[in-house]
């Protein structure tokens, strides 16, 4: 890929990013990097399925090894993208190999067609699927009881919306242990500094970031909406939710999003909760989906300290 195409930050200018997500990539039997895939349909009508990625046994995981579940949510704006597109497939491949773990990559229905709260309720039924069903290439090492929601950017959003409404419903084995945020796209009405300061981001300028909630958030709503501002004024109160799961914010320096994700880091201190905050001076926004930037490798050590930490208790 030519120099031209790059931003000075590593990750690829938007054009060629759109590129690179055009690129479809199929699940593989065969596997590929130690990791198997397969496509399991949750609901036909509602087109919601999602991406199942299993280690293959072998030196880093053994047969017999408890595997925790990472249920992942892809970023995109609410508006594009899905498991199937490459820089995706190869990311959750990445993290089954990386973390032993299994990795669900859920396909939920896209804005402006659908809008908030469609998207959450699309990712909350994925969990109950999964907690009611027997599912076809789950293996039998794979505990429910250890799951992970996890997302970027947009992704992120919808894995905190997600982690709430699971803390309020009662499963039969499934039990969320912590939410992994990578960037979460949050807002508010005012201009945060860092947006200010990177209002022409080459990846999320100010443009695209208004078109995403315009298509996303319900008619007539802005971005003091709960479902943007999750620490705004009319955001829901998770002091009281004992259960919320202790979370990993990844905040990347050069990323527009940068304030609002500190913001989110805060409002769940001071929600009582447990939060450890990843930030990466140097790091652009999608810097995880790009594993020849030293921060995406760092993060994902994180994670896997994270997930050790959480899994020992």
């Amino acid at each position: 890929m030519a120099n031209s195409d790059r931003t000075s930050t590593g990750v690829p200018a938007w054009d060629t990013i759109v590129e690179l997500f055009e690129a479809k990539a199929p699940p593989s039997a065969t596997p590929i990097d130690g990791v198997v895939s397969s496509d399991v349909t949750i609901d036909p009508l509602r087109s919601l399925w999602f991406r199942l990625y299993v280690p293959v046994p072998g030196a880093a995981v053994a047969a017999a090894t408890s595997l925790p579940v990472i249920i992942y949510y892809h970023g995109g704006g609410f508006m594009f993208w899905s498991p199937d597109r490459k820089p995706y497939d190869d990311l959750c491949r990445r993290l089954t190999r990386e973390l032993s773990a299994i990795v669900v990559s859920v396909k939920y229905r896209l804005a402006p067609q659908h809008r908030c709260p469609t998207q959450y309720d699309d990712g909350f039924e994925a969990l109950k699927f999964i907690d009611r069903n027997k599912i076809d290439g789950f293996p039998a090492n794979a505990d429910v009881g250890k799951c992970f929601l996890a997302g970027d950017s947009a992704g992120a959003n919808l894995a905190h919306h997600v982690a709430v409404k699971a803390c309020e419903h009662e499963f039969k084995a499934l039990k969320v242990i912590g939410l992994i945020t990578i960037q979460p796209f949050f807002a508010a009405e005012e201009r945060s500094d860092s947006e200010l300061q990177l209002k022409s981001d080459p990846i999320i300028p100010w443009e695209r970031t208004d078109l995403f909630w315009k298509n996303f958030l319900p008619d007539g709503s802005d971005r003091n909406h709960p479902a943007a501002s999750v620490f705004g004024l009319k955001s829901k109160d998770i002091t009281g939710i004992n259960n919320f799961p202790a979370t990993l914010v990844a905040v990347g320096g050069l990323d527009p999003l940068r304030d609002s994700d500190r913001k989110y880091c805060e409002w769940l201190k001071r929600s009582r909760k447990e939060v450890t905050k990843a930030e990466y001076p140097n790091a652009p926004h999608l810097f995880y989906a790009f594993p020849k930037i030293s921060e995406s490798s760092m993060f994902i050590s994180e994670i896997k300290g994270f997930m050790h930490n959480l899994l020992a208790k």
